[in-house]
């Protein structure tokens, strides 16, 4: 089979693999599509938890080739969707109920095989059956599931105000869990493009404030104007070092800034201990999730989140570094990769 194949970091090319061998608790997917994801790009340059070699690809949609005997409960040919996350259940943060902070944390795509293939294995109780959604928009499942986590972690208190920075797909679908879990105005903050075109199509957020690439002060000055105590909640989900330093000065007194973007390793934030204190102003962070996938297929599959349109972009496995380059030229959404194109 045809595979993105990462000797290390930044040093990838398509090679032919052998199909993967399942054991008795495994499924084998034919991979249908995979999401490529600002992720990718962390991976590509060795950040993140990413351990090389690796075929990357976390966002799997696929259909059932193959099941183990001990496998129950599917089909050959169920259109599928797989959580990428394992961990051990032996380590310290495991055995104390906090397994998505486990020492030994194991993604697909991240740290193990992944779906820029053609096929990829994963354990049954990994595996979740979609049945109304294409296979493009299946994709967004995984960054669903974050949004779940994140809406779990930010815990908002019912008629809430919120600010989300950044109009990326996660960001669109938790703008729209929020709408529908507590709070009583989101409001979104991007730059103009194509994301808050699509943001506004699908009516993720209340209000939509599109930020001008050439001269973002005045964007950023009216929200301050226009809300002057702030927001209950900021959303940082942009992954820019510069917006997450500034994130904190539109949290209200009393309220929740949540770090939900991925970031550089040498990124740093700058913030006031004083204004912290005396704010008391709750910092959160949102990694990944854990056991979120049921409600994010929920959510999706029964056609409560839209997200029709958000996937914009499609390439070949032979193309990745292609799909690479158009998540870096801001002109797309959501980049996927097919392996029958």
């Amino acid at each position: 089979m045809e595979a993105v194949y990462y000797h290390q970091a930044g040093n990838f090319e398509i090679l032919k693999q052998p199909i993967p061998q399942i054991g008795d608790n495994e499924i084998l997917l034919q991979v249908l599509s995979c999401g490529v994801c600002g992720t990718d790009q962390h991976i590509h340059k060795g950040e993140f938890i990413s351990k090389f070699p690796l075929t990357p690809g976390h966002e799997v949609v696929g259909k059932v080739a193959k099941f183990g005997k001990s496998v129950k409960g599917f089909t050959e040919g169920d259109r599928c969707v797989v959580d990428p996350g394992t961990t051990c259940g032996e380590c310290f943060f495991c055995r104390r109920g906090q397994d998505l902070l486990c020492e030994n944390f194991d993604g697909l795509g991240c740290t193990s095989a992944g779906g820029f293939t053609e096929y990829v294995a994963a354990h049954y109780t990994k595996v979740f059956k979609i049945y109304n959604l294409t296979d493009e928009e299946a994709t967004l499942i995984e960054p669903a599931a974050c949004a779940v986590h994140g809406a779990d972690k930010l815990a908002l208190p019912v008629g809430a105000e919120v600010l989300i920075l950044g109009a990326g797909p996660t960001g669109l679908i938790l703008s729209q869990i929020l709408k529908m879990n507590g709070a009583s105005k989101v409001v979104l903050a991007a730059n103009k493009g194509i994301k808050t075109r699509i943001a506004q199509e699908i009516n993720a957020a209340d209000v939509y404030v599109e930020i001008d690439r050439e001269n973002p002060q005045a964007d950023w000055d009216r929200i301050k104007k226009e809300y002057p105590y702030g927001f209950d909640a900021v959303v940082e989900a942009t992954g820019a070092e510069s917006v997450a330093n500034d994130a904190i000065n539109y949290v209200r007194r009393g309220g929740s800034l949540m770090v939900y973007g991925v970031y550089s390793d040498a990124a740093l934030v700058h913030w006031k201990p004083s204004k912290i204190f005396g704010e008391e102003i709750r910092i959160i962070g949102s990694f990944a999730q854990t056991h979120c996938f049921p409600r994010a297929v929920a959510y999706l599959d029964g056609g409560k989140i839209n997200v029709k349109g958000m996937v914009t972009n499609a390439f070949a496995t032979r193309d990745y570094q292609k799909a690479l380059d158009m998540i870096s030229s801001k002109a797309a959404l959501k980049v996927i990769v097919k392996p029958s194109l």
